[in-house]
């Protein structure tokens, strides 16, 4: 961080700093600003618009055209055998019954009418093959250079500001598919509306890792960057298996894969598998580690032939996983296996995961940095809130230290192997919720699942980096008075006049005012972006309403900007505090 700046998350609207006299400066941006007005002709214009096409390679094989996608469901004859396609998984199917027989010709017919979505996200009736030729003409050929970026999506929502022509703000439009931006991006082409990317932005790459970006330049780039870093798959051969032998095993070898979706004869065991992970490993060797521990021993071995790729796995004690399973989709990270029957597992690629979990392994996982409780769910109650701003510390000696109002409530801690796997018992006095003999269920660096009949918890590292120390430098450094507190779209700043807030380097939490004295826990870390997490150890209003973890929209020696985000991306609430004078 550039202690100049002292700023980690951007201002929005930046840009009106340079277009109204009458506000002050706060802060000497000497980058871009991040919100700056979107430019109709433009390469950022025409690179978000690339990407938000509508992308129709996903059901070539039923369409043979990749500028263009059939609305499900449909039903289609396959080899003379009448199919409903209700999702992309179906697509498998269609691929499987080609591949049932080697010696016959592949023929598939739609029953029209159909409807198709075309690029640029509008939709057409069909009446019969013929029109639906025409318009797949009009489309590229197989893997031929087209306008559609498919290697990395908007991850949404996201919203722009609109303005007027004094460059006011007069709407915040949210945007919630590649449908919406699309249609919102030719307007801005159009010259019909006059609007600015709402920043910070999350993008996601093919293989499901994200970036953010702070300011137009920044998206720009990243965009273009990532173009071209991927296999577009824009050819009509379904689930692309037309790879080798060698490049399949070196695929599968390169890191542990964790089943995210399970079925086998047409029942969906996922709740049973998710999680396990599997190590394909020299000489056919596959060792698998459930989610309670154990680690089983098998063998695997590929061959690609007529029906395509093969992955056969073969367990002693586990026959849900014994079979030859096709190949039927590579994307980055993940890959999908099939089989006539009802018989499909989807995995997804994780170097972290750790198959062979031992006890020093464990400890040392635990002790590297602090711990924070994410989720804690007791007999069906969740009770995660309660550990808000209180971290853990485990030492070498199997003393564990939980941080609660500033005091270190010490306990001590043990690591056992059981039937059922790894345990982790945690003693601490006065907290019967954590004294429980815990599974650890899924272990990597930074997340530890644990779980005790119907109790589950999960423990997330915290680590300390540059932007997290400033934040602490910040808050420490005097007294805070709330200046805003809007909880949806109600302001109830009011209710805070006349309390001071002070933070202490301990993780102590004070409030003082109207002869009231409130105490509790405080934390601030990373988790995609910066968090600080308040706990005000009462349940009276005010300060009850300010237990969560919050987002730090901003934060500069003088003021800091908090938000609540729901499930949706909504904003729910912001928290505004101001350094007291």
């Amino acid at each position: 961080m550039k202690t100049k700046l002292r700023i980690l998350m951007l201002l929005p609207f930046i840009a009106l700093l340079f277009f109204t006299s009458c506000q002050d400066e706060v802060i000497e941006v000497t980058e871009p600003q991040e919100s700056e007005a979107l430019v109709a002709e433009s390469t950022l214009t025409s690179l978000m618009s690339s990407a938000s096409i509508m992308d129709g390679s996903n059901d070539n094989i039923i369409d043979r055209a990749s500028c263009l996608s059939v609305e499900l469901p449909v039903t289609v004859v396959v080899k003379g055998l009448e199919v409903i396609i209700d999702s992309e998984e179906d697509f498998a199917l269609i691929e499987a019954i080609f591949k049932e027989f080697d010696d016959d010709e592949d023929t598939l017919d739609i029953i029209f009418p159909i409807t198709v979505i075309l690029a640029d996200h509008s939709e057409v009736v069909l009446e019969n093959r013929l029109a639906l030729e025409e318009l797949a003409a009009e489309c590229k050929g197989e893997n031929e250079e087209d306008d559609d970026i498919e290697c990395i999506d908007f991850q949404y929502p996201i919203s722009f500001s609109v303005y007027n022509a004094d460059f006011q703000v007069v709407n915040v439009i949210s945007i919630e598919s590649d449908r919406q931006l699309h249609r919102f991006i030719r307007r801005v082409r159009a010259r019909e509306v006059f609007a600015s990317l709402n920043f910070p932005v999350t993008l996601v790459y093919a293989d499901e890792t994200t970036v953010e970006v702070d300011n137009n330049i920044q998206l720009e780039r990243t965009i273009e960057a990532a173009k071209d870093a991927c296999d577009e798959d824009d050819d009509n051969d379904y689930g692309d298996d037309d790879f080798t032998k060698e490049r399949l095993d070196n695929y599968l070898k390169i890191c542990p894969w964790v089943v995210h979706e399970f079925m086998r004869s047409n029942q969906d065991n996922t709740p049973e598998y998710k999680e396990y992970a599997l190590n394909f490993m020299k000489e056919g060797v596959v060792t698998m580690r459930a989610r309670g521990g154990d680690v089983l021993t098998g063998t695997w071995n590929t061959r690609v032939t007529d029906r395509g790729a093969l992955l056969k796995m073969k367990f002693e004690t586990l026959a849900d996983f014994t079979l030859e399973w096709i190949v039927h989709d590579i994307e980055y990270g993940k890959i999908k296996l099939f089989e006539v029957g009802g018989n499909r597992i989807i995995m997804k690629k994780n170097c972290d995961v750790v198959i062979d979990i031992t006890k020093e392994r464990i400890k040392n996982y635990l002790q590297e940095c602090l711990w924070r409780i994410t989720r804690l769910n007791i007999n069906g109650v969740d009770n995660e809130k309660e550990y808000i701003g209180t971290p853990f510390k485990f030492y070498e000696n199997d003393v564990v230290k939980l941080r609660v109002n500033g005091e270190l409530v010490e306990g001590t801690y043990e690591i056992g192997l059981s039937p059922v796997g790894a345990i982790l018992k945690i003693n601490l006095e006065g907290r019967p919720d954590l004294r429980l003999a815990w599974v650890i269920n899924f272990l990597e660096p930074g997340l530890i699942k644990l779980s005790n009949e119907n109790n589950q918890m999960v423990l997330k590292r915290m680590c300390p980096d540059e932007d997290v120390d400033y934040i602490t430098r910040v808050l420490v450094n005097g007294a805070w008075i709330v200046t805003s507190y809007i909880d949806q779209d109600m302001d109830e700043t009011e209710n805070y006049n006349g309390y001071v807030i002070g933070f202490n380097h301990n993780g102590k939490v004070f409030a003082e005012g109207e002869g009231n004295n409130y105490l509790g826990s405080w934390v601030s870390y990373r988790n995609e972006g910066l968090y600080l997490g308040l706990n005000f150890r009462t349940q009276n209003e005010p300060f009850s309403e300010l237990r969560h973890r919050w987002i730090i929209k901003e934060i500069t020696p003088n003021k800091v900007e908090l938000k609540d985000i729901n499930s949706n991306g909504i904003i729910e609430r912001i928290l505004v505090l101001t350094k007291a004078k």
